[in-house]
């Protein structure tokens, strides 16, 4: 362990392991042993971890957490001035769909020195394990919990190029997915993962129509999905056009229309936009 004038003051932002405690990396037991204050999402979650790791807080453990995160940042960041103050979640990585957002932007505001202990996060280990496409991706944090927001947004996905990462609860996962074969179609490939860095973890991949069934009894754990990137879709052109022409009739300017219809096809905006005129011309 390296002393405690190593660690600079300000905020230091820092990864839990997810599940594995051996992913502990030594920047976080140095944070934990040493830090002046700790914001933890669940005091009592972040001194079990430092006694399973052998370590001795030696700092003043606070709250910080979904309902009082906002009125705790401006007394961190106030302790950041002049001490160490490290901010842990329960698992993975701060702000990540876990508390943080708020101390963190007040620090920027406030000239607060931050930086960043790395370490374990369930996206890119999901990504890394999906056997997808993923070297383009958007992460969506939890799907919504509402059938409505949710199949809403299942519809803005219909032709999303980039794979799409989302945490999602065991008890909605089968409803999930059972929407998303209604709103993406069977065959779009999916990646659940559960449990990760943990005994039980355990990757499944298939297609849409497959999982949900699946997901029906034994969806049970932390869960994260991997949705596959829609697959560009190779259109007739005079078809596009035939949509292109009735988005004018319903009012939608030209260019507008040709954007909308190439949307999720081989061809761009522009392309559909020039053969428009073309056809016009001809």
């Amino acid at each position: 362990m390296t002393s405690s004038h190593s660690l600079p003051k300000g905020i230091i932002l820092a990864a839990t392991p997810l599940g594995n405690i051996g992913d502990a990396t030594d920047r976080l037991k140095e944070g934990l042993a040493y830090a002046d204050v700790i914001a933890a999402e669940d005091t009592r979650r972040v001194r079990s971890l430092a006694q399973a790791l052998g370590i001795e807080i030696r700092g003043k453990v606070v709250s910080n957490f979904d309902h009082n995160e906002q009125s705790r940042a401006a007394q961190l960041v106030e302790l950041a001035h002049n001490q160490t103050v490290l901010v842990v979640t329960d698992a993975g990585m701060p702000i990540v769909s876990d508390p943080g957002f708020p101390l963190i932007e007040a620090a920027h505001a406030a000239g607060v020195q931050l930086t960043c202990f790395p370490g374990a996060s369930a996206v890119p280990t999901a990504l890394a394990l999906s056997g997808l496409k993923v070297g383009k991706f958007a992460f969506d944090g939890f799907a919504p919990r509402k059938p409505g927001a949710r199949r809403a947004w299942l519809e803005s996905l219909r032709q999303e190029q980039r794979a799409v990462v989302f945490f999602e609860s065991p008890h909605r996962l089968a409803e999930t997915l059972a929407t998303a074969v209604e709103v993406l179609g069977p065959q779009r490939l999916v990646a659940v993962c559960r449990e990760l860095t943990k005994t039980y973890e355990e990757v499944r991949r298939g297609t849409l129509d497959e999982m949900a069934e699946w997901a029906v009894d034994h969806a049970r754990g932390e869960i994260t999905v991997v949705l596959d990137g829609a697959g560009e879709l190779e259109v007739d052109l005079d078809s596009l056009l035939d949509q292109v022409e009735q988005l004018q009739a319903e009012g939608m300017r030209l260019k507008d229309a040709c954007k909308q219809a190439a949307q999720g096809t081989q061809y761009s905006g522009r392309e559909l936009y020039q053969a428009a005129l073309d056809r016009e011309q001809a």
